[in-house]
């Protein structure tokens, strides 16, 4: 074994995936390819014939050739079973009462860590890897994620969920580095087939990037259930009808087929009545949440009350300043002083320290909307 050690990179076919195994080889160590496999077009429709950069054939040959280039085994698994009890079901689940599911978050968390750590544990692994644009490091016996260099790529948001005994056991090789010389790295590498590659944007069970198909497909006569809700202003005076809660999210402002004489959002989904309410622009906006479910990054507790931090409440959102308070074991509550528009339950909320992740966890409820 490399002194360096043996380590089990996940390996998408993808531009990121590859150059970071061919890099920590060519850094020494004995490394390892494995691609999951998590879902397949069978079960989840769409348009089939669409490149997504995960569980195609041609990204799983596309691995498998840069592991024979370079010399490195490299395994296929199947974990479409775990991925859609953990992922899919809870996909579905969560909009079906009227949130906004974040999967990705869900993946990193329940399913590709925990798949990886298993299979690294029988081939006698020491690290996992990942082609993620993050850092982590060691501090006072935590390990701390931190944002990528590349901040327009930075992925620390999706891996707020990562236990510390699993960051334990992590490797980030592509967090000190933008997206541009990694692909250069690609073709110095000689790693044509993946080089040019475009990033994939779409949740990757759903290639058509249209959720409510796959809502419809998953759940039997859905439309019929739902079709016909009602929307409301602010003051539930009825403004018009909908095609059913699931298929709208907070904030949306096209496709409400609304003449309202303005422009007009959703800003709350109530699932049990089948109704979503519509506001202006300045209805989305709200100076505080809860989170619940949460995991924490550099401190194993929240230090002090109202904790200044950078509060990001979705993927590629920058953040905005807001003080943080630990309101119980699993619960925090941030104050955003000059509030945040749509603020989505069902999604991830993920706060900061500089550029170090504190603690994350799932936005539940939306409170104190910013006097008018």
């Amino acid at each position: 074994m490399s002194k360096k050690g043996r380590v089990l990179v996940a390996m998408s076919g993808g531009v990121d995936s590859s150059v970071a195994a061919v890099m920590l080889r060519e850094e020494g160590y004995e490394v390892i390819g494995i691609t999951m496999k998590t879902w397949d077009y069978s079960s989840s429709g769409g348009n089939s014939n669409k490149e997504t950069g995960c569980c195609t054939l041609e990204s799983m040959n596309d691995a498998r050739q840069i592991a024979l280039k370079f010399g490195f085994n490299h395994f296929i698994v199947d974990i479409r079973e775990e991925f859609g009890d953990w992922v899919i079901d809870r996909f579905v689940d969560e909009y079906m009462a009227g949130r906004t599911p974040n999967p990705c978050v869900l993946c990193n968390t329940h399913i590709k860590w925990t798949a990886l750590l298993k299979r690294a544990k029988n081939l006698g692994c020491d690290f996992i890897a990942t082609g993620h644009y993050a850092n982590i490091r060691e501090e006072y016996e935590r390990f701390v994620i931190s944002r990528g260099k590349d901040h327009n790529k930075d992925q620390s948001y999706a891996l707020w969920g990562v236990s510390q005994e699993n960051l334990r056991h992590t490797i980030f090789p592509l967090g000190k580095y933008h997206k541009t010389e990694i692909r250069q790295m690609a073709h110095d590498f000689g790693l044509l087939n993946v080089a040019n590659k475009k990033d994939s944007y779409e949740i990757c069970f759903v290639p058509d990037n249209d959720y409510r198909r796959f809502l419809r497909d998953r759940v039997d006569g859905l439309a019929d259930k739902v079709e016909g809700g009602l929307f409301v202003d602010k003051n539930g005076k009825v403004v018009g009808k909908h095609k059913g809660y699931p298929f709208y999210t907070i904030g949306q402002r096209r496709g409400l087929h609304l003449a309202m004489g303005k422009p007009v959002y959703v800003t709350a989904i109530d699932p049990e009545t089948n109704t979503i309410t519509v506001g202006e622009e300045d209805d989305l906006v709200n100076t505080k949440c809860i989170a619940k479910n949460v995991n924490f990054g550099k401190y194993a507790s929240i230090p002090e009350d109202e904790m200044p931090v950078t509060g990001a409440i979705r993927y590629n959102d920058n953040g905005a300043p807001g003080f943080l308070t630990q309101t119980g074991d699993d619960e925090l509550s941030i104050r955003f002083p000059e509030g945040r528009s749509a603020i989505t339950p069902g999604q991830a909320l993920v706060t900061y320290e500089g550029d170090d992740v504190i603690a994350g966890g799932w936005i539940h409820r939306v409170l104190e909307p910013v006097p008018v």
